[in-house]
């Protein structure tokens, strides 16, 4: 008789868990804050979101006729800004492994006037061709995804030569700021969500999640690793997120 085999287990923020769990028990965090999401964003970042998203769009070079791949879409802040640039000549395509975000996303952008398909998948397998997308662009997404580094080896399948990934993402913050950060994160944000959406604990793993999240420099590799040619980041907001911008050769 064998002796079973052990089971591969993963982070969900300072908890391990199988892996076979995570993908579960992350959708139970997006399903219980999707309704409130949006506000709960300008909330906790005191509406720099909007500031980190603007200066994504401006730095991705996208322009008319580029078709244009957002991953965990959320609410679709990224997909309506881009589908603004790409034009009636272009096209961007809203997925996320997350129906009631996703349905979320789909509504507003339908309520702000742009259509745009939307796709229910897994980051770890987009059901998309080799060579589809001019751009990729994955915005506090890539930390939730239970193998980051198979989801930036398909993110860099589906982008063409000389494609961009932009992964917009919770980062480690400038060393004098993270006594205030961690006391942010874990005081007032898990309050802030019982008050506002009616669930701590969500807001606790986000909370953790983000420590758990690889630091710049480490993420910058992972993105070589994956196969892009040239890595570079930007630090905002003194390195609480971080934009990295890979270039597939």
């Amino acid at each position: 008789m064998t002796d079973p085999q052990p089971t591969s287990t993963t982070h969900f923020g300072y908890e391990q868990v199988a892996e076979s769990e995570k993908a579960a028990r992350v959708r139970g965090v997006f399903d219980s804050v999707a309704s409130r999401y949006d506000v709960m964003n300008d909330l906790m970042s005191m509406g720099l979101h909007r500031v980190w998203k603007t200066f994504t769009v401006a730095v991705s070079g996208v322009r008319a006729g580029h078709r244009v791949l957002d991953v965990a879409a959320g609410t679709g802040d990224l997909s309506r800004a881009f589908a603004r640039k790409v034009g009636p000549t272009g096209q961007v395509v809203m997925s996320d492994i997350n129906g009631s975000m996703l349905k979320a996303g789909r509504d507003r952008l339908i309520d702000s006037g742009v259509l745009v398909p939307t796709v229910l998948c897994d980051a770890e397998q987009l059901p998309f061709a080799d060579a589809e997308f001019d751009l990729v662009s994955v915005a506090f997404g890539l930390r939730n995804m239970t193998h980051k580094d198979k989801a930036l080896r398909e993110m860099q399948r589906v982008l063409k030569p000389g494609g961009k990934l932009l992964v917009l993402e919770f980062s480690k913050p400038w060393e004098p700021l993270r006594g205030a950060y961690d006391l942010y994160s874990f005081q007032v944000l898990p309050r802030l969500g019982k008050r506002v959406a009616g669930d701590a604990q969500s807001y606790q793993y986000l909370a953790e999640s983000i420590r758990m999240h690889p630091d710049q420099e480490t993420l910058a590799g992972m993105m070589r690793e994956a196969g892009f040619g040239h890595v570079d980041w930007h630090n905002l907001t003194a390195g609480v997120v971080a934009l990295h911008i890979g270039q597939k050769y």
